[in-house]
């Protein structure tokens, strides 16, 4: 599972963001969506933890992609990494999204970089069946599918200040959505900051639209040893909790106790 893949690009697609591709048969043609990698962001042992990256997509048969923004000294390190650079990536980890089927409408509701799986997802989708809604700060952080392979021809943005799209938060534009389409049948697909996935739980268990969230954790092994990304479950059967690399990523968002998080 653990191996040293090449680097074959890294490049900037937005202010702040990044999108590499890494060689690797095993994890490129082993990926489903909502899975993710552990990533040593150089070689050697500084900084000593890996870090867990979502996979963005997979191009030919041995290329994986991840897209990150700069957050710390380990993301700073990492756009700085050159093509060619071999670095030890551990994966394909964690239970990915429940692909739907054709025919149902399907909302990608992403805020920030947690677009970075949803865009995996969304080649999954026909895209006669697909809505894809986002939300940054400001037009700046605003990421083209198209540098990522995709093309969407349904796309909501949502922006803070307003210089792309609704002013607003992107949960607005769910929402909104939800009471001009009736008693359309349709499945929400997010991940994103805790209190967007906050809100997007709460409209969709509401409602009784079915909803699958994504949950970001700070994770230091990738595979449920250390305890450090514990999250409590909604479960009537006493302390129940679920490790997010191990059980998770992805959770029906029914199923998470949101109180305690």
């Amino acid at each position: 599972m653990e191996q040293e893949s090449d680097v074959i690009f890294n490049k900037k697609v937005a202010d702040g963001t990044f999108l590499m591709g890494l060689r690797s048969y095993e994890i490129a043609s082993g990926a489903k969506p909502g899975q993710f990698v552990m990533l040593r962001v150089r070689q050697g042992f500084d900084p000593l933890l890996r870090r867990p990256f979502s996979i963005c997509g997979t191009r030919e048969d041995d290329i994986f992609l991840i897209l990150y923004r700069l957050v710390g000294r380990g993301t700073t390190i990492l756009s700085h990494v050159g093509e060619g650079t071999k670095l030890s990536v551990t994966g394909p980890l964690g239970k990915g999204f429940d692909i739907p089927k054709p025919g149902r409408k399907s909302l990608l509701i992403a805020g920030g970089i947690g677009i970075a799986p949803l865009i995996f997802l969304a080649r999954k989708i026909k895209m006669i069946d697909l809505i894809f809604m986002a939300g940054y700060g400001s037009v700046k952080e605003v990421i083209d599918l198209e540098s990522a392979g995709l093309k969407v021809p349904d796309i909501r943005i949502a922006t803070d200040d307003g210089t792309l799209g609704h002013k607003g938060l992107v949960t607005d534009l769910l929402e909104s959505y939800m009471t001009m389409s009736g008693n359309e049948m349709f499945k929400v697909f997010s991940c994103g900051p805790l209190h967007m996935l906050k809100r997007i739980a709460a409209i969709t268990i509401n409602s009784g639209a079915e909803c699958q969230v994504s949950l970001e954790a700070s994770m230091a092994c990738g595979l449920g040893a250390c305890q450090s990304c514990a999250v409590k479950s909604s479960s009537d059967q006493g302390m129940v909790y679920y490790h997010v690399c191990r059980d998770g990523p992805v959770f029906p968002a029914k199923s998470i106790d949101w109180k305690s998080i």
